[in-house]
């Protein structure tokens, strides 16, 4: 039966339960009433009172009900009033905590602390407040205290210790549990259990401190919770000095006699290279600190409204710190731009810092908060701060931001005006960017800063700070009003518990990393052995001699990374003919509508191209689509529609208002070339396209109001314009096939051809297909380009230049993907591959620069993966000596507090020092038994 079970589904379970549900339901009810003889479980008398807290909710008399809660005083009881069960409290019943001689009475009767002599009532209501019932849950007793415990709020009766040498009331509290919110004459207590449940509370699920006592007071009295009196304040005000204490605990500062300095009350990545713990240093590219920066706009800050009246516990002691505009030229990235952004309300717009890269740890003292923006001088200051960090004797360091090609421009300027070299004089800072973040840039930053051709690093994507802020965010929104102290503590608790999770699950991340790097070498070695294996070994020598250079020169100059790319001079882009048509523009100045009049033609061309996109991918999922792709479509579809909306209400600016007496127009009549290896006829319209989609919308360009309105609507000067932009987005579309074209000949060649295993073949068609929705992309662009240049009266140059596009040169040619190959000296080149082209050689030095390229590309991916299997297994090591070097720590600390005969210290030192002997173990047995099983299996 066994070996037949099903794994049942949630689901299943309900159904199961239902035909139960009845029955439950009963059995709920029954809890409400007494046993029928009613009797105490412990001498037998009548009984009074339910406990709903004691296991089984049993009776007692009021005698047991007592003497069995001396423990356990936060139960909550319920008294039996001849109908019902209702609310009432230990109080009622006469439980008094006594504070020392084991839980009995003093002897000292001598009324020394007298905590509610001549008091004022605390919690003054409102008439309107009040209740007009009567029952033991309104009727607190006199001379009680309120005790917020993480059961709710009580009023008990303390009792303090009065004996001559007996310590102080406050004290006295503390020692069994009580956190006293005053400390002359308190009269309100908080549990360390409260508090820390409160922490954790706001740790994994972002409570504000309002919103859990909200909580607190709904548990006490789910009839009348504004009854319950009000601590939110105090338990403000204590959570934030219990957290304090536990920070300073868990960091040693109870076993030291000096004060914690900058980043002192922060732990840190145990997996990273520190020398003089984990390390002892070698010059090496192993011993590479990694960071990545960022910023997080979600962490905003109001301004404090007492400034001058505010007290700091730990004031850049964890990881937040101490506290010039530009314009990025690389598209427009919101971090810099939003720096002219003028938030008047705001004291933060946000916080920057830095973590280190490979396993999301953020480093202390390197978190700052942004007064206006993302500026350059605040991360500046984070990675002056985190280049500080236990990093001596480190030359060398890799930093990941999603600006880092602006950011890096001017670096070295701005580091020879700070203290940066000061403090890591010998530190040789290499720039890149997140593989996510790349995209949003300029072609060049991705050779230029991508992870995939930094040396040295191993396998890194860049983005782990995303993860961290998500975190982060938790408690942002309780943290905006906060005091300025307050909220810093509030974030340095949040970012030490994230490096602790990390700590704990560092071997998990570690052995998944092992593996990640096994497979990785292994396909990346597959991949580049047979690119390896075609190359002319001539070619490979200077390929690598270009390498070298390339990364020899990188940190002067990142635009030699190009080499990476592929350096083909190609015709003008439509970028570059936008540009210099509005140079033009205003060169001679033009009137302002006139000098836009480019950049929305160039809007409309571009619109144009998302509507075949989005043509070609409703025809190509077809009318058997499932619904996550139906709503892709229509998001894009809205998208779309807006765009066109856009452009149209534009349009009267350029065009006047005679385009708008135009006939219905046609559907766009695009040939798209679903599959350019297939027939045509097996590609038919089984699409859910209706006529007013607006990939079928006509929008209002000049070529498609044709040259004769042009010059009714006195538009005539808007068809050079547009012809000259068709020319540059022709330029482009040939450029994208060309590039893919060799792309997929390539990987006919190397990849399809020689796969061996089925998963291989699939992985390779993949590919394959991916490669060849893109030249069917670029293939239906240009051919609707050329066929709205020859509606504005094109030239002869143009016309022979830009000849009409067929399937059958589409194909992939051998003289594309191996133009020595036997027989085919004398096949030619479709007319495109020679469009303004420039290789310094002849046809088939297109397939040596496409090859040269993959051939790089590979071995760089390659390189990256042994690198990473070699930084894994180091990574393990220096962990293990991170908890060994704690491990000591906290001995050394044990020993010291036994010979000054501090034993609590000594167990708490006990305590923590066995921990990290535990995770060492752990550690070093699970990366031992990961190398084992590999081994024995043959996989190394």
């Amino acid at each position: 039966m066994a070996k037949h079970s099903k794994i049942q589904s949630q689901n299943d379970y309900l159904r199961q339960w239902l035909p139960r549900q009845e029955s439950y339901l009963h059995h709920l009810l029954d809890r409400e009433a007494p046993p029928e003889d009613r009797r105490c479980i412990i001498c037998e008398q009548d009984g009074v009172y339910k406990c709903q807290d004691c296991l089984g909710e049993p009776l007692y008399c009021t005698g047991c009900c007592r003497s069995q809660h001396r423990s356990n005083p936060f139960h909550w009881i319920s008294q039996w009033n001849g109908r019902f069960f209702e609310r009432s409290c230990l109080a009622h019943v006469g439980l008094i905590i006594h504070l020392g001689h084991d839980g009995k009475q003093c002897p000292e009767v001598t009324d020394r602390w007298n905590l509610f002599e001549e008091d004022k009532p605390e919690d003054l209501l409102e008439p309107e407040d009040l209740p007009f019932v009567s029952g033991p849950e309104f009727q607190p007793k006199e001379n009680t205290m309120v005790i917020v415990d993480k059961s709710g709020v009580h009023r008990l009766e303390i009792r303090c210790c009065e004996c001559p040498n007996a310590m102080s009331p406050d004290i006295q509290m503390f020692r069994h549990g009580f956190f006293p919110a005053s400390f002359n004459r308190p009269k309100t207590v908080f549990t360390f259990r409260v508090l820390n449940d409160f922490l954790l509370d706001s740790l994994e699920c972002g409570t504000s401190a309002m919103n859990y006592y909200s909580k607190l007071r709904r548990m006490t009295s789910s009839m009348f919770p504004h009854l319950v009196p009000d601590r939110y304040r105090e338990l403000m005000r204590v959570a934030r000095q219990w957290r304090q204490l536990k920070t300073m605990k868990w960091h040693g500062f109870g076993h030291r006699s000096d004060n914690p300095s900058t980043g002192e009350l922060a732990l840190f990545c145990p997996a990273c290279p520190q020398p003089g713990i984990n390390v002892l240093f070698d010059p090496s590219w192993k011993y590479t600190w990694s960071f990545v920066m960022d910023g997080n706009f979600k962490a905003e800050h109001l301004h404090p409204i007492k400034p001058f009246d505010e007290v700091w516990l730990s004031d850049g002691l964890g990881f937040m710190a101490a506290d010039t505009v530009e314009k990025s030229s690389c598209n427009n990235h919101r971090a810099v731009n939003q720096a002219n952004a003028a938030r008047h309300k705001l004291e933060s717009t946000g916080i920057g810092g830095v973590a280190c890269a490979r396993h999301g740890c953020f480093v202390p003292h390197s978190m700052v908060d942004f007064q206006k923006g993302e500026r350059q001088m605040n991360m500046d200051y984070a990675l002056c701060e985190a280049s500080r960090h236990n990093m001596e004797g480190i030359t060398r360091a890799v930093t990941f931001y999603d600006i880092n090609c602006q950011y890096n421009k001017h670096f070295r300027v701005r580091v020879d005006r700070s203290r940066f070299l000061d403090m890591a004089p010998q530190l040789t800072i290499i720039p890149g960017i997140g593989l996510w973040h790349i995209h949003g840039h300029q072609d060049s930053c991705y050779v230029r800063y991508a992870s995939n051709f930094i040396e040295g690093i191993g396998r890194i994507d860049g983005e782990i700070m995303e993860t961290l802020w998500a975190q982060l965010n938790l408690i942002s929104p309780a943290a905006r009003g906060m005091s300025s102290p307050h909220r810093k503590e509030c974030l340095d608790y949040q970012m030490n518990d994230s490096n602790f999770c990390k700590m704990i699950c560092m071997k998990r991340t570690l052995c998944r990393k092992y593996k990640l790097a096994r497979n990785g070498i292994s396909e990346s070695g597959k991949a580049f052995d047979r690119l390896d294996e075609a190359a002319p070994s001539h070619l490979k020598t200077e390929w690598l001699a270009r390498e070298r250079i390339a990364q020899s020169s990188r940190l002067n100059d990142p635009a030699v990374m190009d080499e990476y790319e592929i350096n083909i001079k190609k015709a003008p882009s439509k970028k570059e003919i936008e540009l210099r048509l509005l140079e033009e523009g205003n060169a001679r100045n033009a009137a302002p509508s006139r000098r836009s009049v480019a950049t929305w033609i160039s809007t409309g061309l571009a619109i144009e191209e998302a509507q075949i996109a989005l043509l070609i991918e409703v025809r190509r999922i077809g009318r058997r689509s499932t619904e996550t792709q139906r709503l892709d479509i229509a998001r894009q579809r809205d998208r779309l529609q807006g765009q066109i909306d856009g452009f149209a209400r534009s349009a009267l600016t350029h065009l006047g208002e005679g385009f708008d007496a135009d006939d219905e127009p046609e559907d766009l009549n695009v040939d798209i070339l679903d599959d350019l290896d297939d027939d045509p006829a097996d590609f038919t319209e089984t699409s859910h396209t209706w006529t007013n989609s607006p990939e079928l919308t006509v929008i209002p360009l000049p070529s498609n109001l044709g040259v004769d309105r042009c010059r009714r609507c006195m538009a005539e000067n808007l068809i050079p314009l547009e012809m000259s932009l068709r020319e540059g987005q022709a330029n482009d579309a040939l450029h994208n096939l060309r590039i893919y074209l060799c792309n997929k000949a390539i990987l006919f060649r190397t990849t399809v051809r020689q796969a061996k295993s089925q998963a291989l073949k699939t992985r390779a068609w993949s590919q394959v297909t991916s490669v060849q929705q893109a030249v069917s992309l670029h293939a239906s662009i240009y051919t609707k380009t050329r066929k709205q240049m020859m509606k504005l009266e094109p030239g002869q140059d143009q016309l022979q230049k830009y000849k009409p596009l067929l399937r059958e040169q589409l194909k992939i040619s051998t003289a594309v993907g191996d133009p020595n190959a036997r027989g085919q000296r004398n096949e030619s080149l479709a007319w495109f591959w020679s469009v303004e082209v420039d290789l310094g050689g002849p046809d088939q030095s297109w397939n040596e620069e496409f090859y040269r390229v993959h051939w790089l590309r590979a071995k760089a991916l390659r390189d990256r993966w042994r690198e990473e299997m070699i930084l894994v297994k180091l990574e393990m090591d220096w962990t293990c000596k991170f908890f060994l070097w704690k491990a000591t720590q906290w001995g050394d600390h044990m020993q010291e507090s036994l010979e000054k005969h501090l034993p609590g210290h000594g167990c708490y030192a006990g305590r923590q020092s066995r921990m990290y002997s535990l995770l060492a173990q752990d550690a070093q047995a699970a990366f031992q038994d990961l190398q084992n099983v590999l081994i024995e299996a043959g996989d190394e």
